[in-house]
Formats: C-alpha cells, sequence, structure tokens
C-alpha cells in the first residue's frame, strides 16, 4: 500500500458554460430520450461516454444537414451562421447552450469585421469555437495558433486582434507585445474567458503544494492543454491522465501527498474516479 494523501481541487471542474448545456442536454433526454448535439458536447470522451449512454446523439455539419424536424443541440463552443441558415431550412428546432462568454465574443468580431478591421484571432485552427468566431467574418479573419505562421513583413500596419475564450492569456499578451515591436498597432481584444484565465494563479497555488499532481482531462481539450502546462512549470511531477486507467502506480512514494485537478471540460465524477483508485493503491 502506498498510502497516499490525496485532495481533489474544489475549483477544478466544469466552467458555468459546459453545465448549462450539459443540464439542457439531460432535461431533454429525461423527457424524449433521445437529443441530437452537434459535435461533442464537451472535449471530454468520458463525459461523452455518460451522456450518448442517456440517448446523446453526436452529429457531424453533414448529418445536419440531412436532419428534418428534430431538436438539435447547440454545445457551449457557439456556431456560425450558416448552422442557423440550415436549421431554418430543415425546420430544425436548435436548443442554443452556447456560452454567454462566446457569444460577447461573437457579436465583437462582427461588430469589427462589420467596420472593416482587420481581424486576427489567436486560436487552434478546426477548434469549434475558432470556426464559430470565423464564421462571424465569412471566414476571412486569419487564425493562428503560433507567430511563427504569420509573415510580420506582411501583415497589416493595423489589425484588431482577439483570442479564442480558453487560450493562455500570458502568451495573448506576448503575442501584442510582439507584434507592437514590429511596429504594427495592435487593437488587442483579451476575449479569454476569466474561469480559464483565473485558474492560472489558482493552480499555480495548487500545484505547489503536493508532491504530485495528477491532471485529469480530455485529450481534445485546448484548455487542458494550457492549464496541465500549468501545473508541469510549477509541479514538474505533473501527470496528464484522461481515465483512470491511465494512472501508473510507479509515479508515487509512499506516504506522497497528491493533489488531482483538471481542466474546465473535465466531470467531477471522473477526478473523482481517480482519487479512489490512488487511495487504494
Amino acid at each position: 500500500m502506498h498510502h497516499l494523501n490525496v485532495h481533489i481541487d474544489q475549483n477544478s471542474g466544469f466552467c458555468f458554460g459546459v453545465v448549462y448545456a450539459i443540464e439542457m442536454a439531460e432535461d431533454i433526454l429525461e423527457s424524449q430520450g433521445y437529443l441530437y448535439c452537434l459535435g461533442d458536447i464537451v472535449h471530454n470522451d468520458e463525459e461523452v461516454k455518460r451522456l450518448e449512454a442517456k440517448g446523446l446523439r453526436i452529429i457531424d455539419y453533414n448529418t445536419l444537414a440531412t436532419l428534418h424536424d428534430e431538436k438539435v443541440l447547440i454545445r457551449a463552443h457557439g456556431e456560425p451562421a450558416s448552422t442557423y441558415e440550415v436549421a431554418l431550412k430543415n425546420n430544425l428546432e436548435l436548443v442554443d447552450a452556447s456560452c454567454p462568454v462566446v457569444l460577447k465574443l461573437q457579436n465583437r468580431i462582427k461588430n469589427a469585421y462589420d467596420k472593416k478591421e482587420q481581424i486576427y484571432i489567436y486560436g487552434k485552427h478546426g477548434h469549434a469555437e475558432v470556426v464559430g468566431l470565423k464564421g462571424q467574418t465569412n471566414n476571412e479573419a486569419v487564425v493562428f495558433q503560433d507567430l511563427s505562421e504569420l509573415d510580420k513583413d506582411l501583415l497589416p500596419r493595423k489589425l484588431t486582434l482577439f483570442s479564442q475564450t480558453t487560450k493562455s492569456t500570458e502568451k495573448f499578451y506576448h503575442i501584442k507585445a510582439e507584434l507592437e515591436q514590429a511596429g504594427i498597432e495592435v487593437d488587442a481584444n483579451d476575449t479569454i474567458c476569466r474561469q480559464v484565465s483565473n485558474r492560472d494563479k489558482e493552480l499555480r497555488e495548487f500545484a505547489r503544494n503536493y508532491d504530485k499532481i495528477v491532471f485529469v482531462s480530455g485529450s481534445k481539450s485546448s484548455n487542458g492543454k494550457v492549464l496541465y502546462n500549468v501545473c508541469k512549470e510549477t509541479n514538474p511531477h505533473t501527470y496528464f491522465v484522461s481515465t483512470r486507467s491511465e494512472v501508473q502506480s510507479a509515479w508515487f512514494q509512499p506516504h506522497d501527498t497528491v493533489g488531482i485537478c483538471g481542466a474546465t471540460s473535465t466531470p467531477m465524477w471522473l477526478m473523482e474516479e481517480v482519487r479512489d483508485y490512488l487511495v487504494n493503491l
């Protein structure tokens, strides 16, 4: 027996946008028995499996185009206008669980586009939220994950910078500073969700207090990658797992203190499963 002293970070777990979407889905599943959802409701395979067992049917854009007279959930990541047009044409009832933080950002991007501003979005290529954001600009906005993708000499002398809501605040301001050093006038809009950006500081405090950290997150989660790196920088003995079965006993010494934390897309029940496993090692 390792006799580990294990604690879960009480600030980890779903952000309010995800809680809202999942509660909405569960209410409909209870009354209707099934519900279509456009894309993974949350970037966590274990939670998706749990909801699929209750009748959630994950569909893509191609399937959406063939559906008629059904209810379809729009997840927290938000959608481009084209999705709403398809729904209208196919008589689909959209259950809109778009996160209010994302909707506000979509509106800001749309307003900047209407003013003919040169829009650049710091975000992950192909990410559901980013697709919705780019859609506000008739897909004309430039999306980049790293400054190395952009040729600074070819950039406009003035641009408007936005960010995917789950990106690193630190990196966003670093990008702004680098562009300004290159002589570019940057109208920077820090549109990173505070439930995400405040987690950086909280997690640094948390990770510092334990011998080992187990970070629980789906591998598809952008936010998970950011927050895992925050933990790893603070505590080198940080391990990334998506499920309980990925935990290795070799990581731990007897009587280690272990902190368990996760992304804004990690369900509390999954962190509790990991805790129960560690306690019995």
